[in-house]
C-alpha cells in the first residue's frame, strides 16, 4: 500500500469513526473507553496491541450488529492515537435461518463500517465446518443445507415436532463447535469478545459439562479445562448427540477442532456490562448508520437463527388443525401469546411487538402468513406443508405405531397399502412406488425412514437421551405462560431466549 493510499484510507477510517461516535450517547462513549482499557490490558500493553487479534461472532441480528459496531469503534479509536491497533476477526455461522435478508444486514453493516478492505479485519463465514471469506452473494452449500434439513426432519419426527428440539438443538451444539472452529482457524486469536455475562458463561459451560458427564466423560470440570480440552468435550457431546440421532455407520457430524500451537489460549472479554440490549437505546445507529432492517420472519425479536419463529407459529397452527381437531388460527393464537411474552422478556420496543402481532390480526393476514411460512419452509428446508404435517404425526417411530392413525387422518387412500408400508420401513422387498410414496410424503430418505422406524419417540424426562437433555437443559431460556398443545390447558413453558 502506497503512503498516499494509506493516508487516504486512514482519513476514511477516521471519518467512519466520527460518524459512528455521533450516534453514541455520553454513556456509550464512556463504555467505549472502558472497553479500550480492557483490550489494552488483555494485550499486555498498548505497545503490543498491534499483534493482538480479537474475534467476535456476528449472527446478523440486531444485538450482534451493535456489538460489531462497538468493537469497530474501539479498533479505530486506538488507531487514531497509537501507532497500531488490534486486529479484528468477525465470524458468521451459515445455516438455514440465515436468509437473504440476514445476509443483507451483515453486508450493510460491513460496508457502513468499512470492514471489507481494511487489512486489520477478517470477515469469515463457517459453512459445514469450512471457513471462507464472507460474501453477501455466497450461496449456502448443498452439504450444509442438506445437513440442516436432515437434522430438522429427524429431530422433528423423534419429538413429534417439538419446536425447540426441532429447530434449536442442532443450533446450540453447532454454535459451540462454531466458536471453537472460528477461533482455531489460521493462526488463531488472542481473545474472544462477547455480550454474555460471566453468569451466562458459567451456565453455558455447566450445561455442556452436564451433557458430557451424562455421556460418560466423568472427569470433566470446566474450571480446570484447557481450551483444547473444552473443544474436545464439546466435540464429544456433539458426536454423541448425532450418533443418537443418526445411528451407527454415519460420518461424524462434528469433526474435532484443535487450537493452533500457541503459548497463549484465547481470553474471553465480556462487554455485557458495557452495552445495552434495548433496541431503542441505539435505534438510529442500527437503522440509519448500519442499515439494519428488521425481518418479520423473526418476529423482530431474535437473532438470525430464529427466523424460525415464523415456522414455529406455523407448526403450532398445523398441529391444532390436524392433530387436535381445532382451527389453524387457534394454534397461531397460542404461539402469539408465547411470542409476546418472549419479546417483552427481551425488552423489545412496543412498536415492534405491535408490528409483529399485527401481521396476524385478521383471518386474511393469518392465511398470508401461512403462505409465507410454507414458502420459507420450502426455501430453507425443501419441505412442503404435507411433509411438515407428516412430521407432526411422527408416524414412523416406535416401529410405525402411529402410521395407521396418520393414514386415516391425512391419506385414507393409502390404508390398503399399510402392510407394504411397514415392510418398506423394515427394509424388506416392496414395489418401488411404495418406497417413493414414503419419501415424497415425509421428505426423508429411505435410510432416514428406516432409521426412524427402529427408534423410540423421545421422552423429555429420559435422562439417557441427549436429544431430550439438550432441549430440557437449554442454557439460554425463559419461562413464559403458554398453552399445552395436547390438552389446551395453560402451562409454564421454557423457551429459548436467543
Amino acid at each position: 500500500m502506497s503512503s498516499i493510499h494509506e493516508q487516504a484510507m486512514n482519513y476514511v477510517y477516521q471519518q467512519v469513526l466520527q460518524r459512528l461516535l455521533s450516534y453514541f450517547s455520553r454513556a456509550e462513549r464512556t463504555a467505549l473507553q472502558l472497553l479500550i482499557q480492557r483490550l489494552i490490558v488483555a494485550a499486555g500493553g498498548v505497545e503490543r496491541i498491534g499483534n493482538f487479534k480479537v474475534m467476535v461472532a456476528f449472527s446478523g441480528g440486531k444485538d450482534s450488529a451493535y456489538t460489531v459496531a462497538f468493537l469497530r469503534a474501539a479498533q479505530l479509536s486506538i488507531a487514531g492515537r497509537s501507532p497500531a491497533t488490534f486486529n479484528l476477526r468477525i465470524a458468521n455461522l451459515r445455516h438455514a435461518g440465515m436468509t437473504s435478508a440476514v445476509m443483507g444486514n451483515i453486508h450493510r453493516t460491513y460496508s457502513a463500517l468499512f470492514l471489507y478492505d481494511d487489512p486489520r479485519v477478517e470477515v469469515l463465514m463457517l459453512d459445514q465446518q469450512q471457513v471462507r471469506p464472507f460474501r453477501v452473494d455466497l450461496p449456502f452449500s448443498v452439504a450444509g443445507r442438506e445437513r440442516n434439513r436432515s437434522d430438522m426432519l429427524l429431530t422433528g419426527h423423534l419429538t413429534a415436532g417439538d419446536g425447540r428440539a426441532t429447530f434449536c438443538n442442532s443450533c446450540y451444539l453447532g454454535l459451540a463447535d462454531f466458536f471453537g472452529r472460528a477461533a482455531c482457524w489460521g493462526t488463531g486469536v488472542d481473545a474472544v469478545v462477547g455480550g454474555d455475562s460471566r453468569k451466562e458463561q458459567r451456565q453455558y459451560a455447566a450445561w455442556v459439562m452436564r451433557l458430557a458427564k451424562s455421556q460418560g466423560q466423568l472427569e470433566v470440570d470446566w474450571r480446570n479445562q484447557s481450551f483444547n480440552g473444552l473443544l474436545k468435550t464439546v466435540g464429544g457431546v456433539g458426536r454423541a448427540y448425532y450418533h443418537e440421532l443418526y445411528g451407527e455407520g454415519v460420518e461424524p457430524m462434528i469433526r474435532p477442532a484443535a487450537y493452533p500451537n500457541k503459548s497463549i489460549v484465547p481470553a474471553f472479554i465480556t462487554i455485557f456490562d458495557l452495552v445495552s440490549c434495548k433496541a431503542d437505546d441505539h435505534w438510529s445507529l442500527l437503522t440509519e448508520f448500519l442499515g439494519f432492517e428488521f425481518s418479520d420472519l423473526s418476529f423482530n425479536f431474535s437473532e438470525s437463527d430464529c427466523a424460525n419463529p415464523l415456522l414455529m407459529a406455523h407448526m403450532r397452527g398445523l398441529q391444532a388443525q390436524f392433530l387436535r381437531g381445532r382451527g389453524y388460527q387457534d394454534g397461531i393464537a397460542e404461539y402469539l401469546e408465547l411470542a409476546q411474552a418472549m419479546m417483552r422478556n427481551k425488552q423489545m420496543p412496543e412498536r415492534l411487538i405491535d408490528q409483529a402481532m399485527s401481521a396476524y390480526d385478521s383471518p386474511m393476514k393469518v392465511e398470508e402468513r401461512r403462505a409465507l411460512a410454507s414458502a420459507y419452509a420450502q426455501d430453507a428446508f425443501g419441505l412442503n406443508e404435507a411433509q411438515l404435517i407428516c412430521l407432526l404425526f411422527a408416524p414412523f417411530v416406535n416401529s410405525g405405531q402411529g402410521l395407521e392413525t396418520f393414514l386415516r387422518r391425512c391419506h385414507p387412500g393409502m390404508l390398503v397399502a399399510l402392510p407394504e408400508l411397514h415392510k418398506a420401513l423394515m427394509g424388506l422387498q416392496v414395489p418401488e412406488q411404495v418406497i417413493q410414496w414414503l419419501i415424497d410424503t415425509s421428505g426423508l430418505s429411505k435410510v432416514g425412514l428406516q432409521n426412524l422406524y427402529g427408534k423410540k419417540k423421545v421422552k423429555f424426562d429420559d435422562p439417557t437421551s441427549l436429544i431430550a437433555r439438550v432441549r430440557a437443559g437449554d442454557p439460554d431460556k425463559r419461562r413464559v405462560k403458554s398453552i399445552d398443545p395436547a390438552s389446551g390447558n395453560p402451562r409454564m413453558e421454557v423457551v429459548s431466549g436467543r
